[in-house]
């Protein structure tokens, strides 16, 4: 049985409706699409109790049976810490050190699983997957900055930043494969000098690992790169959010730990039964009116690995 984002693994537990629909999957092979969501309303308050007939899911335009579904409040959930440690950011990696400390501690559950990378001219992984608070705590300790020396001299390339690089390595060589939520916390200005990928590349090689993206972007005085991490986030179904002195970085992850904790995920096998890599577009709608509903923009049919 070949199952796309582990959504199998998901269902399980999840209540009688998908506890049935689980007995009755294990006798066919069948792709199963797993769509994570969150749904607000017009205030923008999370939505957390709705049930299964509440959502209908289109595929390029086309309906879709929902097979499976759950409230995402207690499954295991896997991270991802990416810290910009470059020069134009070293201010702020002591507080940045503080505060994921804490959200760290407050969000990671026993079941759960966490991986700290540092990027810069280069992408480190500090800290591999771990359910240990203590271990990415005592990472997060050696994090430090790469020291800004200034622009080089005659005409010499400007000191590197990978955060393209780093997300989609993170992607690929880490989530792809990992059954289960997973949310991939990009901390930057969203400046990026010098990666081999693109920015399309890294928001492929995230939707094909069904990773959610949150950009948590310092205002860089010089280079507005706020936008760059919108553009990344926003097709995972997640979102950009400045730092602000009305919105500091402790509040950015409270609003992301109670988001995290507030999904539904939904289960379907597509109508359409190629595996042929084509990326699908996804369209999910919430009843009654008036919900809006933040989703991945669709999905990678049946691709294999991303050569690494």
């Amino acid at each position: 049985m070949r199952i796309l984002a582990g959504c199998l693994l998901l269902a399980v537990g999840a209540g009688s409706d998908a506890q049935s629909d689980v007995s009755e999957s294990i006798k066919v092979d069948v792709d199963v699409v797993n769509v994570l969501c969150t749904v607000r309303d017009r205030r923008g308050a999370l939505i957390k109790d709705l049930e299964k007939e509440n959502f209908e899911v289109r595929e390029d335009g086309k309906p879709q049976q929902l097979r499976y579904f759950a409230r995402e409040t207690d499954l295991p959930l896997t991270l991802g810490l990416l810290v910009d440690v470059s020069g134009s950011v070293r201010r702020l990696v002591q507080s940045e050190k503080d505060t994921a400390e804490r959200f760290l501690k407050q969000v990671l559950r026993p079941q759960d699983q966490a991986l700290l990378t540092g990027f810069s001219s280069t992408v480190v992984l500090w800290q591999d997957f771990t359910d240990s608070p203590s271990q990415l705590r005592a990472t997060l300790e050696k994090l430090h900055a790469v020291p800004f020396r200034g622009v080089p001299k005659d005409g010499g390339p400007p000191p590197a930043t990978l955060l393209y690089d780093a997300v989609y390595s993170t992607a690929s060589n880490k989530f792809q494969g990992v059954p289960g939520r997973k949310a991939m916390l990009v901390i930057s200005d969203g400046t990026d000098i010098g990666s081999r990928q693109s920015i399309a590349s890294a928001i492929r090689a995230v939707q094909a690992a069904n990773t959610i993206v949150y950009g948590i972007c310092y205002r860089n005085p010089q280079v507005s790169g706020c936008s760059y991490l919108q553009s990344l986030a926003e097709p995972t179904g997640g979102r950009m959010f400045p730092v602000t002195p009305a919105t500091p970085l402790s509040a950015i992850f409270e609003t992301i730990q109670e988001e995290l904790r507030s999904q539904y995920s939904l289960g379907y096998v597509s109508t359409n039964t190629a595996r042929d890599g084509t990326f699908r577009k996804l369209q999910v709608e919430v009843r009654p009116k008036g919900f809006k509903v933040e989703t991945r923009k669709g999905y990678y049919a049946g691709e294999p690995a991303l050569r690494h």
